[in-house]
């Protein structure tokens, strides 16, 4: 009765205002108890009295000292204190507070900033006369510096009260260590609600490249500080960014913590809250990664801003245009692969191979279409497999014939959605730091077939934000942003053809299941990078083919090559992807948080 009356209230609302507004106030009431579940989550977070004591006694064998750089500027009282407080309580007290008051002359927050030095030696001030730009002011609170390792912090904001305690940890248990950053979340005006908690993956090149995903807290050693050298005022509004670039073409030797460490005060004017307020931010973040690509040579680049603020899109503008072997299984379904093949022919991309890998097709039209699409087309060329499906010998077959220096395996059953298709795989393919490439993938109704794998989701390899709607952007912004994955799906995956060489190709064992993951993590494991760029765009009308896991032998063969999985990665599957979160689930696709 309660469930009737909950539907008749919402049919009315529809009735009366109409489906967007309804839309609308459901999604509100989502996000309120998302907001009420993640404040409970918190709240049990919370350091209690006894672990406070704890932690303030312990010791450990080294122990850093962190210099917390903040540039002040017109900072409300409250804020100040309360930012100075969370500094203050910190369990692990072998720090400084180096402050720069860059409010001018007849600064309003001097009085305040007095009392602070006097109450604790370790908080340190400099009193400028002019007013000063966030880079400059940054810069000089950056002389106070007397650290071990230099911590990043606005003047607003809120640290954990076991911030340094964690990362001291860190340094202990991993002495090479030359930056960290850990998770976040924002605090409300008044600080008494937590929300919109972000959990970042571990270090990812191409996230980073394409947004500040690193954000607070970061923690970096001071010999790299000074190698870098002083924030630039040209990137003021994305200073932090252009500075975290810098400091990752130095060193890779960064740690991220996966903890809600910080708190981001979010007011009207933050970037944090209203992103339109401050414009000039987001051009200054397109041109930190401009400049970082120029200093690392990736001179042939294009980078400009999405639809989500401060998510930026790089293309690659080719200057010469590799030979590309594409490789297709097919078993009959001649509609579907006249569609894939059309959509390859629509591509701007000219310079490619098809080879078709025949697998014991049965109808007359099949073979009949065959030897009209080579009659006609010189390009395509017809191979014939006559062994039982499986889908890694096929494609070892294929490669054995490839031309190319880039293999791009592709399902029968797909559609290229843009012309720039194969071009934007290539782009990042043919970097020397990348082994494969894949792309985003629809099912039919335009909900998200493949946005990237992430290894133990749903138990053993799932696609995130899998049936998500085509409009949603995902768990920030993800969905829409070039990065790195543990994997990427076999319906579409471009591969250097020296890359799958020297794995060994796909694993034979797979023969259905798992194949294209365990190919992504053998790359990995050689030092490459896996690349998602959702601006390659197909349809995957997936199954069509193959048919579902529903008989008993389908099964029996899932079981096995789901086993062999398990054993070949157990390491990974318990300690857990590195470009997911331990603190989001694997039961779910959404990045939601446990």
């Amino acid at each position: 009765m309660k469930k009737r009356r909950k539907i008749n209230r919402i049919i009315s609302y529809y009735k009366k205002y109409g489906l967007k507004y309804v839309v609308k106030i459901c999604i509100e009431k989502a996000l309120k108890l998302e907001e009420k579940r993640y404040n409970k989550l918190y709240r049990g977070t919370l350091l209690s009295e006894e672990e406070v004591q704890r932690q303030r006694k312990e010791y450990f064998e080294y122990m850093p000292k962190f210099s917390i750089v903040v540039p002040l500027y017109r900072t409300p009282e409250t804020y100040l204190r309360y930012m100075v407080e969370s500094v203050c309580q910190q369990t692990y007290q072998n720090w400084e507070l180096c402050l720069s008051d860059g409010s001018g002359i007849n600064s309003p927050i001097k009085k305040f900033l007095d009392e602070f030095v006097r109450q604790d030696k370790r908080i340190k001030v400099i009193d400028n006369l002019c007013q000063l730009h966030i880079s400059e002011n940054t810069n000089k609170a950056l002389t106070l510096c007397t650290g071990d390792y230099v911590v990043f912090m606005d003047h607003d904001d809120l640290l954990a009260r076991d911030a340094l305690y964690q990362c001291a940890k860190v340094l202990n248990i991993n002495p090479g260590i030359k930056m960290i950053y850990t998770d976040e979340d924002k605090v409300s005006m008044d600080g008494k609600k937590h929300f919109q908690p972000c959990y970042k993956p571990d270090f990812n090149r191409d996230l980073l490249n394409s947004t500040n995903y690193f954000g607070h807290l970061v923690v970096v050693d001071r010999g790299i500080v000074e190698q870098v050298g002083d924030f630039n005022s040209e990137f003021d509004g994305a200073q932090d960014y252009d500075f975290v670039l810098r400091c990752t073409e130095i060193t890779e030797s960064i740690y991220h913590i996966p903890r809600i460490l910080y708190h981001w005060r979010m007011h009207k004017e933050s970037t944090a809250d209203n992103p339109e307020s401050k414009m000039y931010a987001f051009e200054a973040g397109a041109n930190a990664v401009r400049a970082h690509y120029e200093r690392i040579g990736l001179k042939n680049t294009k980078v400009r801003q999405t639809k989500c603020l401060g998510v930026y899109r790089t293309r690659y503008v080719l200057q010469e245009k590799p030979k590309v072997t594409i490789i297709i299984p097919n078993r009959d379904h001649v509609d579907d692969l006249k569609k894939c093949l059309f959509s390859i022919e629509c591509c701007r991309y000219s310079n490619y191979e098809i080879l078709i890998v025949e697998n014991n097709s049965r109808e007359k039209e099949t073979f009949a279409f065959y030897d009209k699409i080579e009659e006609k087309n010189k390009s395509v060329r017809i191979l014939y497999w006559d062994g039982e499906f499986n889908y890694s010998a096929i494609n070892n077959y294929g490669v054995k014939y490839a031309s190319g220096d880039y293999i791009l395996f592709l399902n029968n059953d797909t559609v290229m959605i843009n012309r720039e298709c194969i071009e934007e795989l290539v782009g990042f393919c043919i970097r020397n730091d990348v082994g494969a490439v894949g792309a985003r993938l629809f099912f039919d109704d335009d909900s998200i077939q493949h946005a990237g794998v992430v290894v133990g989701l749903g138990g053993i390899a799932g696609h995130i934000f899998l049936n998500t709607p085509k409009d949603q952007v995902g768990y920030f912004a993800r969905i829409i942003t070039q990065q790195n994955y543990s994997a990427v799906t076999g319906a579409c995956i471009m591969v250097k053809k020296k890359v799958f060489e020297e794995i060994g190709g796909f694993d034979t064992h797979f023969k259905v299941a798992y194949n294209d993951v365990d190919l992504c993590l053998r790359i990995r494991e050689k030092g490459y990078l896996i690349v998602y760029n959702p601006y390659a765009e197909l349809y995957h009308y997936e199954s069509k083919t193959r048919g579902r896991e529903d008989t008993s032998d389908k099964i029996e063969r899932l079981n096995k090559e789901s086993m062999i999985f398990i054993k070949r990665w157990e390491k990974l599957l318990e300690k857990g992807d590195p470009y997911y979160n331990r603190n989001l689930s694997t039961e779910r696709m959404d990045c939601k948080f446990k």
